[in-house]
């Protein structure tokens, strides 16, 4: 031990004045969590330690350890060009743009698939741009699905009426997932001449993607 990691030692009569700076010295310490390594008890509330296999604090609440979350996961996906589905009444699967600064979301194969690296709960924000070049009414369908099946009832459903008409429609939902699980954002259009519209940027408005995905990890 340094001489700067030492306590205060007591001199002369004034315990007032070490008793103060004993208190300083134990503010300014700091200890690391206890390591948990297997076998530790849940059984009181409150136990605050390090998982080293995960790496990540948890603490003992109801008889079992539960993480928490300090960096979950976090990941924000962009489409930079227009969607047009090649027939009607089709599904298909959006791919997003190669995302950057994502951290435990990534793209798997093929890249339509998001994956989530750690288990949890997960707030998840869509929005397209959506338009249409026919006069007819078009309906355009969107609705998630997690390892390839569809989320019940997380379908979402929007309308145009008039030739070149544009609108974001959007959704918010929370999605629970195990390590590995993969999403996949699925639309269909009744009329090909429905699609998702970019829009390039024009001074002094930047660019508008045709679709973005953004994704928080809230709970373990």
């Amino acid at each position: 031990m340094t001489q700067q990691q030492r306590p205060p030692e007591p001199y002369g009569d004034d315990w007032k004045t070490w008793g103060r700076r004993l208190m300083q010295f134990m503010s300014q310490t700091r200890s690391p969590l206890v390591q948990q390594t297997g076998g530790e008890t849940a059984a009181d509330d409150g136990t605050l330690m390090w998982d080293r296999e995960y790496k990540y604090p948890v603490v003992s609440e109801g008889g079992e350890w539960r993480q928490i979350v300090v960096e979950g996961g976090h990941a924000n996906f962009i489409k930079t060009s227009d969607v047009t589905p090649v027939a009607a009444n089709t599904a298909y699967k959006l791919t997003y743009d190669a995302p950057s600064g994502n951290s435990k979301i990534t793209q798997g194969t093929p890249a339509s698939r998001i994956v989530f690296e750690e288990a949890g709960e997960y707030v998840l924000s869509f929005s397209a741009q959506i338009s249409s070049t026919s006069a007819s009414t078009v309906h355009f369908y969107f609705w998630p699905s997690i390892n390839g099946t569809a989320s019940t009832d997380g379908a979402m459903t929007t309308a145009l009426h008039q030739n070149n008409a544009t609108v974001v429609t959007s959704r918010t939902q929370i999605f629970t997932v195990a390590a590995n699980d993969y999403l996949e954002v699925n639309y269909m259009i009744d009329n090909t001449d429905g699609f998702l519209n970019y829009t390039a940027a024009s001074s002094p408005v930047p660019a508008i993607p045709s679709s973005t995905l953004s994704i928080t990890r809230t709970h373990a």
